[in-house]
């Protein structure tokens, strides 16, 4: 069945996509326990062709999530494990010399995959970390003068541990501007803790899982996204909150024209994934935290990183304009 075009998702269209929502949010959820919150959230960046950042303290499921979301859809992935002495080339690629035909050959790195788990990413250099930003931009990677396309669906999930934890750099803000959102996982409630107990005595579920999606039906997904109607007067109504963060006191530097965009097509994503084809006040409001909190930088702290206090003023700000009727 072919795609949508961008300006048309029907009855009919969505109700074919729903089930392709639900065997991924059941998959994923099979092994993810307690976090129907977090996994939406996933969901909505895949959707809507966003790279997540994922923060906490070690041992919370973050490595966890990714993996499942990974081997829950028929597509490659590639794990990173960032340490101090990674370097730009061990994640993109470099030339190596062929001495049968006298040549330099391009051999890809890991960042050439479908999904890419780049993990605790704040223990690298910002040397290393800076050379996903055209990957993460632009779908495509430039070596040594010449640009190699990444195949879609290309999505990016790092996970990082808190600034004050031994062994971290802080990630820049143009790094951080690249995700599409910053979430953290939390301690699951003490019932579903015991169920994690239990179900881990004969090994790692997440090794079980099975595709439930093809690659075909993720870019499906994704095209529906875009196709998912934004009125006008709702489209007024997330420039306001953009615009409230640039005047805002508390605040030296305001969401971009990106994170605007951003925040539009996270609105998208989310409505999907909540079975509808049209964005509602509720889904800006849903999204603004996560997409908006570590693209600002406010006037008593001095980090985009700084996660409760930017999280306070966005959601202030919200709270304070008037909700289209």
């Amino acid at each position: 069945m072919s795609a949508p075009t961008i300006d048309e998702l029907t009855a009919p269209d969505l109700e074919s996509l729903l089930p392709l929502l639900d065997r991924l949010t059941e998959n994923v959820g099979s092994v993810v326990l307690g976090k129907p919150e977090v996994i939406r959230l996933v969901l909505v960046a895949l959707l809507a062709e966003g790279h997540l950042l994922i923060e906490d303290v070690p041992g919370v499921g973050k490595t966890l999530l990714a993996r499942a979301l990974a081997a829950s859809i028929d597509c490659s992935f590639r794990r990173v494990q960032f340490t101090p002495d990674l370097l730009p080339s061990d994640i993109l690629g470099s030339s190596v010399y062929n001495s049968g035909t006298g040549e330099f050959v391009f051999k890809p790195g890991p960042l050439f995959a479908n999904v890419i788990l780049a993990d605790e990413i704040n223990r690298t250099t910002p040397r290393t970390q800076s050379a996903l930003l055209e990957a993460m931009g632009d779908r495509q990677v430039s070596v040594e003068g010449k640009s190699y396309p990444l195949e879609p669906p290309f999505l990016v999930l790092a996970t990082q541990n808190p600034y004050e934890f031994e062994g971290t750099y802080v990630l820049p803000e143009s790094q951080l501007d690249r995700f599409m959102m910053r979430i953290r996982m939390g301690y699951p409630i003490p019932s579903e803790e015991r169920h994690i107990l239990t179900s881990h005595r004969g090994g790692e579920p997440v090794e079980d899982l099975r595709p439930v999606l093809s690659r075909e039906e993720v870019l499906r997904l994704q095209h529906a996204s875009r196709a998912v109607r934004v009125d006008d007067a709702i489209a007024d109504y997330l420039m306001e909150i953009v615009h409230a963060t640039r005047d805002s006191e508390d605040l030296n530097v305001g969401v971009s024209t990106r994170g605007a965009l951003t925040l539009y097509r996270a609105a998208q994503g989310f409505a999907l994934v909540q079975g509808r084809s049209f964005v509602v006040p509720d889904d800006i409001k849903a999204m603004s935290l996560p997409v908006l909190a570590h693209r600002v930088v406010g006037k008593s702290f001095l980090q985009a990183g700084e996660f409760n206090a930017s999280e306070a003023i966005i959601r202030d700000l919200v709270d304070r304009i008037r909700v289209p009727a």
